[in-house]
């Protein structure tokens, strides 16, 4: 018996492609709408797939024709999507929007916007509530139009129910920017040393799509307007995710700690970077929705860690992701950079935070940021 009729706008995205098959599965007949149209290969042979641009004028309205019964929006970033939502209030039954963590800010007002600052890399409670305070509601970055598509819909909540979920760092096959491409490219090009800035404890709680979409599937089923943070079981640091990926490719690699932040220029940083934690509370999802996740950061890296050398193998990681150079930059891999740290390092050269150099043993940490760490000193190894 079918649930009803779910659409998904975006539905070719990481999330998208994920979200399209849990609903499937839950008995939805599923609309999948995205500019080009496409098809997943995994998605079940009901799901029907529309061409859509939702920025064209009329286009989302004509297409919904009678309407649906619950629309879930990966693509919705600003206050003029939320009213293009809300003005659809008679013939969406409920909807799901995915919102960002960039969204919070702490009690000094520093954000992810402020992050470049001297200082201004945020310091949130650990674990990090919904009900902690965001940045302004405005159109000038990626976080404040969040907030302001955020408040506008739940101002709408009483003609129109809506879910909006607040994803951490989202990982798994056909991320546009994958954060986990820092440390495969450095091992499928035969790096054997690696610097990590603020003793490799670095912490951006990341979010698989496909535990996303579990949320999705839920919040589909029980309408209602809130708002909720979407993460995975763990938050591990960054020394845990390089000593993960190291595992599934079969490598060793040294790792060299530098103790604060990067002594100079990139070298040591990584996209999962900063001074401070960033863990989600995921109390409120479990309580509201009965979310438990699907897997856990360990468990799906063998699967995106295969997509990425996939892509690699086939392209230029500058063509194959775009966006990553666009948000981080080709200082990602300044191998030069690195080397001559490396070099200063080893003759002991160089001033400023300590460092050390070891390999790591580690179990993945809880959501709120419990985890056991050994280090065994190690002898150089080459780069």
């Amino acid at each position: 018996m079918s649930r009803g009729h779910a659409w998904v706008l975006g539905a070719t995205g990481q999330i998208g492609r994920a979200a399209v098959r849990a609903l499937a599965a839950d008995g939805w007949e599923v609309t999948a709408a995205s500019r080009g149209g496409g098809r997943d290969g995994t998605w079940d042979a009901g799901v029907r797939t529309v061409a859509l641009d939702r920025d064209e004028e009329g286009a989302l309205e004509r297409a919904l024709g009678e309407g649906c019964d619950v629309l879930v929006d990966m693509v919705a970033f600003d206050g003029a999507h939320a009213r293009q939502l809300a003005g659809l209030a008679g013939r969406i039954g409920s909807a799901v929007v995915i919102s960002s963590g960039a969204v919070y800010e702490d009690g000094r007002g520093r954000s992810f916007d402020t992050q470049a600052e001297a200082d201004g890399f945020p310091r949130f409670p650990v674990p990090l509530p919904e009900t902690q305070a965001t940045v302004a509601p405005g159109e000038t970055t990626y976080g404040t139009r969040k907030v302001l598509l955020e408040r506008e819909l739940l101002a709408a909540g009483d003609a129109l129910p809506v879910t909006l979920l607040r994803a951490g760092a989202v990982h798994g096959p056909y991320c546009r920017t994958p954060r986990e491409l820092y440390f495969v490219k450095r091992l499928l090009d035969g790096r054997r040393r690696r610097v990590l800035a603020y003793g490799g404890g670095s912490r951006f709680h990341p979010v698989h799509a496909s535990n996303a979409a579990e949320l999705i599937r839920l919040a589909a089923g029980k309408p209602g307007s809130r708002v909720l943070n979407a993460a995975d079981p763990q938050a591990p640091a960054v020394a845990e995710i390089a000593s993960a990926i190291d595992d599934v490719l079969g490598r060793e690699t040294e790792t060299v700690l530098i103790e604060g932040p990067p002594p100079e220029g990139h070298v040591g940083v990584t996209p999962w970077s900063g001074a401070h934690p960033v863990v989600y509370d995921m109390t409120a999802a479990g309580e509201q929705l009965g979310y438990r996740p699907v897997t856990g950061y360990a468990e799906s890296l063998p699967e995106t860690v295969e997509w990425l050398a996939g892509q690699l193998a086939e392209r230029d990681w500058r063509e194959a992701f775009p966006k990553m150079l666009a948000n981080y930059g080709a200082w990602l891999f300044d191998y030069a950079a690195e080397d001559a740290w490396l070099e200063a390092h080893d003759r002991g050269a160089l001033s400023g935070p300590r460092s050390c150099a070891f390999r790591v043993v580690y179990g993945f940490g809880v959501a709120c940021g419990v985890h056991v760490t050994s280090c065994r000193p190690v002898s150089p190894v080459s780069r």
